[in-house]
């Protein structure tokens, strides 16, 4: 028991300690500000993540990648906008929108500052992801994210085999449920919720499996109601607007949320619900659309942007 114990508060640490890494980005090269007015319209500046031979590479992204109506992917093909650079490398004099290839790649989110290799590690798992698009419904973006359902009615939430009102309920998912037990001190005081992955979104609907009935990995099994709600647990379609989720640790800078899912988009300083920069206690408003292990978020404090790894735990913090 010590031993685990042990185990599990250095694998806190760990991550802790990466997060603290990641909490403030390397300071911005001279050259950036000259070179804002540079980007093209319809995109965004990320960070300046290069520099050599008189050469600077700015992350761009497009302008909609925060709209829900047109979210960015992190499976699509990225630009970067190439700067010509005076001598000093200083000040920016021309630039051309380029494919990010190998050779423009470079940045410190994937080689140059990734020492712990998590960049890599979510690079591969990505492309897992990927490859398993042809098993999804035509159109659907690949996901993996870990959410509930928010739904209060007393019916429960429709589960759709389309993402369509109009679609067929193959079944539902359980309102919050409160357990009347001797003993059961975990319950939240509004009941628990159900729980299930998110593997898919498409046209503001979260395609999802595995529906668990709400509060039963916390409970007692033995004690845990046999007369308890049971979902859907198969493949189905949920509204997006009705699904919630708390913020993981995804190795990301803390303390806000990016323009696009990619480490090096614009970040914006964003808020928690009782206040302090946003971490791993607590969760989004609004849960909008996802990519990859990404999800498109809104903070409670009304800030839209991407977040990268969210869960389902109810009674602990993501970290």
């Amino acid at each position: 028991m010590q031993k685990t114990t042990l185990l599990s508060i250095a694998v806190v640490a760990s991550l802790v300690t990466a997060a603290i890494a990641q909490s403030a980005p390397e300071p911005e090269p001279a050259w950036r500000a000259s070179a804002l007015a540079l980007v093209p319209a319809g995109y965004v500046a990320g960070e300046a993540y290069r520099t050599t031979d008189m050469t600077g590479y700015l992350a761009v992204y497009p302008a909609g990648a925060n709209d829900p109506k047109s979210a960015a992917s992190v499976f699509a093909a990225r630009q970067v906008l190439v700067i010509k650079l005076d001598k000093d490398e200083r000040r920016a004099l021309s630039a051309e929108l380029k494919p990010r290839s190998d050779a423009t790649r470079g940045n410190r989110d994937t080689t140059m500052t990734d020492p712990d290799g998590q960049e890599s590690e979510f690079a591969k798992s990505h492309a897992e992801l990927a490859a398993k698009r042809a098993a999804l419904p035509d159109g659907t973006e690949p996901c993996n994210l870990g959410a509930w359902s928010e739904d209060r009615d007393p019916k429960g939430l429709n589960v759709r085999a389309e993402p369509s009102v109009k679609s067929r309920v193959l079944g539902t998912l359980p309102p919050p449920y409160r357990l009347k037990m001797a003993g059961s001190e975990n319950t939240p005081e509004d009941g628990w919720l159900t729980e299930f992955r998110v593997i898919g979104f498409k046209d503001g609907w979260f395609l999802i499996e595995g529906a668990t009935p709400p509060g039963k990995e916390y409970e007692d099994e033995k004690k845990y109601p046999r007369n308890a709600p049971k979902p859907y647990s198969g493949r189905g379609w949920v509204a997006a607007n009705k699904v919630g989720a708390n913020y993981a640790n995804g190795g990301t800078r803390m303390g806000g949320l990016f323009q696009a899912p990619f480490a090096d988009a614009k970040w914006t300083p964003a808020q928690r619900k009782l206040g302090g920069p946003l971490d791993t206690d607590g969760g989004p408003k609004r849960l909008l659309a996802c990519s990859g292990y990404w999800g498109l978020v809104e903070s409670q404090d009304g800030v839209r942007g991407w977040w990268r790894s969210l869960c389902s735990s109810q009674v602990t913090n993501c970290s």
